[in-house]
C-alpha cells in the first residue's frame, strides 16, 4: 500500500473520498467557524491531551473574557490560569500566555502565518504550528498527532507495536502525511485526518463500514499497537472547610495554594489535604473520581469545622480564605473546582452554609 500512495491519481482519490466525508460529517466545534489564527491556536493548545468535549465550554469562555491577543497579553497570570482550570497541564496555558506577550511587544499582535515562524513562540511545537498556518492560513502542510498516526497505520497496513519513534516508523507517517495532504484544501483535510481518528478510527473498535477510505486500507480493523500503560490507582482526602462571618449573608472556604516550587500545578489553589485517606462512612460529605495523567484517584471529601483542621489536615502552602463570590475567579486545580461546583459553592447565585451531614454523592 505504502508503494503505491506516491501515485498522483491514487492521492487524488483519497483526498476527494476523505474531504467529501469531512463536509457531510464534521462537527461543528465553535474554533471551525473562523480563520482567525489567535482564535485557531488557542483551540490548539486546549485540544492537545483533552477531550473536545471538555475544551468547548472552556474554549467559548476563554474567548469570551480574552477575545485578542492583546486581551490575553494584559490579563495577569492569575486571571489566565482561572479560565483555564478544570483543563489540566497548566503549563500549557502559562506558554499561551507568554506567547501572546510575545506577540503583543514584538509583532503589533499579528500572528506569524508560516508554520516556521509559530514554532519561534512559546509553547508552540510542530504539531500547533503545521495545524494554525494550515488551517488559518492554507499552508501547505501536514499535522500528524496520534489520531492522524494511527489512521495512516492502518491505511499503509504498518505495525506499530513498538511505538511510532521504532524503526523509523515515525519518519514515513510524516512522509505519508507530507505526500497525502490536499494542497487545494490542507487546513480542511488536516481537520478531516484527525476528525477521522477521533470519530471513525478509534483505537478500539474502528468504525470501518463507514469509513471513507475502508477500500483502500490494508488493516480494516484494530491493528497492533503499543499496550496502553495501565492506570495507577491512588486515594486522597480534602477538607471542605467553610467559615460564615458573623455579620455577613456569605461565607468563606479556606484554600491553600500550591507552592511554587512543585512540578504539578505551581501557584493553583486546592482545598486542605487530610493526613488520613481512610475516612468513617459518617465522615464522607462526597468521593469524587479524578484522573491526573496515568493516574486515577478516589477522592473522600470531608467537612471539617475551623476547630478541627489543625488535627486533621497537612499544613503545606499557603493558606487563605476566599469569600464564596470570588472563588469562581480564582485559579483552582480541576480537582478543587469540581468539589466545590458539587458542594454547589460555585456557580451558584446566593450558596448556603454546609451543613455538618449530606448524603454521599458519588462521581
Amino acid at each position: 500500500m505504502a508503494k503505491r500512495l506516491p501515485n498522483p491519481g491514487r492521492r487524488s482519490r483519497l483526498r476527494i473520498a476523505l474531504l467529501d466525508w469531512y463536509d457531510r460529517n464534521r462537527r461543528d466545534l465553535p474554533w471551525r467557524r473562523t480563520r482567525d489564527p489567535y482564535a485557531i491556536w488557542v483551540s490548539e493548545i486546549m485540544l492537545q491531551q483533552t477531550r473536545v468535549a471538555v475544551v468547548v465550554e472552556r474554549y467559548e469562555a476563554f474567548m469570551a473574557r480574552f477575545p485578542t491577543v492583546f486581551a490575553l497579553a494584559r490579563a495577569t497570570e492569575h486571571e489566565v490560569l482561572a479560565l483555564w482550570s478544570g483543563l489540566g497541564y497548566y503549563r500549557r496555558a502559562r506558554m499561551l500566555h507568554r506567547a501572546a506577550q510575545a506577540v503583543a511587544a514584538e509583532r503589533n499582535g499579528i500572528m506569524p502565518e508560516t508554520a516556521a515562524e509559530l514554532r519561534k513562540l512559546p509553547g508552540v511545537g510542530a504539531y500547533t504550528s503545521a495545524a494554525i498556518a494550515s488551517i488559518a492560513h492554507g499552508e501547505h502542510i501536514a499535522v500528524v498527532d496520534g489520531n492522524v498516526e494511527r489512521v495512516l497505520c492502518r491505511l499503509a497496513g504498518w505495525n506499530a507495536q513498538q511505538g511510532p519513534e521504532s524503526t523509523g516508523l515515525q519518519s514515513r507517517i510524516e512522509k505519508l502525511a507530507a505526500q497525502l495532504v490536499d494542497p487545494e484544501r490542507p487546513g480542511d483535510f488536516n481537520q478531516a485526518m484527525m476528525e477521522l481518528g477521533a470519530t471513525v478510527c478509534l483505537p478500539r473498535a474502528p468504525q470501518c463500514l463507514v469509513c471513507p477510505w475502508r477500500e483502500a486500507c490494508e488493516t480494516r480493523g484494530e491493528h497492533k499497537t503499543t499496550p496502553r500503560p495501565r492506570m495507577e490507582r491512588r486515594e486522597a482526602a480534602y477538607a471542605l472547610c467553610f467559615r460564615t462571618p458573623a455579620n455577613a449573608d456569605e461565607g468563606n472556604v479556606l484554600l491553600v495554594q500550591r507552592p511554587a516550587s512543585v512540578s504539578v500545578m505551581p501557584g493553583l489553589w486546592e482545598l486542605p489535604a487530610l493526613r488520613d485517606t481512610a475516612l468513617e462512612p459518617e465522615h464522607i460529605r462526597m468521593t469524587v473520581r479524578h484522573a491526573i495523567m496515568n493516574v486515577n484517584y478516589m477522592v473522600r471529601i470531608r467537612t471539617v469545622s475551623e476547630e478541627q483542621l489543625d488535627a486533621l489536615a497537612e499544613s503545606h502552602g499557603e493558606q487563605r480564605w476566599i469569600p464564596v463570590r470570588e472563588i469562581a475567579a480564582m485559579p483552582l486545580t480541576g480537582l478543587t473546582r469540581k468539589v466545590l461546583a458539587r458542594a454547589h459553592l460555585i456557580g451558584a447565585l446566593a450558596p448556603s452554609p454546609i451543613p455538618d451531614q449530606t448524603a454521599n454523592a458519588t462521581t
